[in-house]
């Protein structure tokens, strides 16, 4: 007598699911060991359980198998470096998004938005950290109006020397002027 129709639905029970992973993954391997004996098939097999284990079979090399199908399904060579370029700056991408993502936050949390999430350690982190800012803006702001104001006393002083010397030219361009004017006078 046969085996009832098993209906397909996820085992609830993690003891019996496990039990049945086990043995259904050996039967799958079993079988796909058959499959490339009967047949003479190229097969490789892989496989991930829901808790991230890894297990595998391959009839033959399984990186000559991958890349076999990688090309069958128009797939970049994983051995190609330019691949691995391409592999480097995509993670490299991911991580400056992931990077950026962060840093957008931060900066929304600093011009008090989006806070309602923060808890109080990283309220009062976030204190900190805007104290600080302030801090560093108004000792900058008071190097800026202290540079400024010794820039505008010593163009000060410069104007009120240039402005004594030219009351001097005025002066002796008047004395000038008056004594060409009485010398005209006295001789004519």
């Amino acid at each position: 007598m046969g085996r009832g129709k098993v209906v397909l639905k996820r085992i609830e029970n993690s003891i019996s699911r496990q039990v049945t992973f086990s043995k259904r993954r050996s039967g799958l391997i079993k079988k796909a060991f058959e499959l490339s004996i009967l047949c003479e098939a190229e097969v490789a097999l892989l496989i991930f359980s829901s808790s991230g284990k890894f297990y595998q079979f391959a009839s033959h090399d399984i990186d000559r198998t991958t890349a076999k199908y990688r090309r069958e399904v128009g797939l970049p060579d994983s051995n190609n470096p330019h691949f691995r370029t391409m592999e480097f700056w995509r993670s490299e991408i991911e991580e400056l998004k992931r990077s950026i993502n962060t840093l957008e936050a931060r900066l929304k949390h600093l011009s008090g938005e989006d806070i309602l999430a923060l808890g109080m350690k990283e309220l009062k982190q976030l204190e900190r950290q805007l104290k600080t800012g302030v801090e560093r803006v108004r000792s900058r702001k008071r190097r800026m109006v202290s540079d400024h104001t010794t820039l505008l006393k010593g163009r000060h002083k410069q104007l009120q020397e240039e402005n004594a010397c030219l009351q001097k030219r005025v002066r002796f361009s008047c004395a000038l002027y008056v004594n060409i004017i009485l010398l005209y006078m006295h001789l004519v």
